[in-house]
């Protein structure tokens, strides 16, 4: 994408932080989305609770995802989050009905969180740090030169210290789920799962901006980097 007329005026940040605040704040999405994820999940252990009917709390997620995913269609707006929502609903219930245990429906998100950590921190390891990534979706250089970011050490290696808050985003959530997945704590499984959810992240961006906050690694200029 090419620059706007305010991104080609706006000077430009003196700290590599204070340009990673800026492109975080334009990647990250808001609080619907989070809503959008929690609630089939609210309603499916509701359901399961007090009716210990599997097959209809499944199906109660599902009609849930979907109403969500039709406001947004008669509202037109963007599907992006709740897509997510109705495809990860749809996966719970085909592992639970599968297997006609009501906590395999988390057994999807476990093994997500599972793979999204080990990938996080690889990431760090080969010096591709995941939030790189979000930085650079942002980047008005982004369409000619996807990989912009990584022409500055100095960004790389914040957001390196970055993407070691989610490597612990997802260290907590496995740390909590999986002894309830083990136990068959379908109630706990719930609660964990929209806690460990929108609320975790926030925790984890407000981490990542305290972190920004206190550094001052410098800004190389775009035109001094090959």
């Amino acid at each position: 994408m090419t620059a706007t007329p305010t991104e080609a005026s706006a000077p430009l940040p003196a700290t590599v932080e204070e340009l990673i605040r800026h492109r975080l704040s334009a990647a990250l999405g808001g609080g619907r989305g989070a809503l959008e994820t929690a609630l089939p999940t609210a309603v499916f252990v509701s359901w399961w609770l007090i009716a210990h009917d599997l097959k209809g709390a499944v199906i109660a997620a599902i009609v849930v995802a979907v109403i969500l995913a039709g406001i947004r269609v008669a509202q037109r707006q963007s599907l992006q989050h709740v897509l997510g929502a109705v495809f990860a609903t749809a996966l719970a219930a085909w592992f639970a009905m599968r297997s006609g245990k009501a906590e395999d429906a988390f057994l999807p998100g476990i093994l997500l969180s599972a793979a999204y950590g080990a990938g996080t921190l690889v990431s760090i390891l080969v010096r591709w740090p995941v939030v790189g990534f979000l930085v650079g979706l942002s980047d008005p250089r982004a369409q000619t030169e996807p990989f912009a970011w990584r022409r500055d050490p100095g960004v790389v290696r914040v957001c390196s210290r970055l993407t070691w808050v989610l490597v612990a985003v997802y260290a907590v959530r496995l740390g909590l789920m999986v002894p309830l997945y083990l136990a068959g704590n379908v109630a706990g499984l719930g609660v964990a799962k929209i806690v460990l959810g929108w609320p975790l992240w926030l925790g984890g961006v407000a981490l990542m901006g305290w972190l920004l906050m206190r550094g001052r690694t410098p800004l190389v200029p775009p035109d001094t980097t090959d």
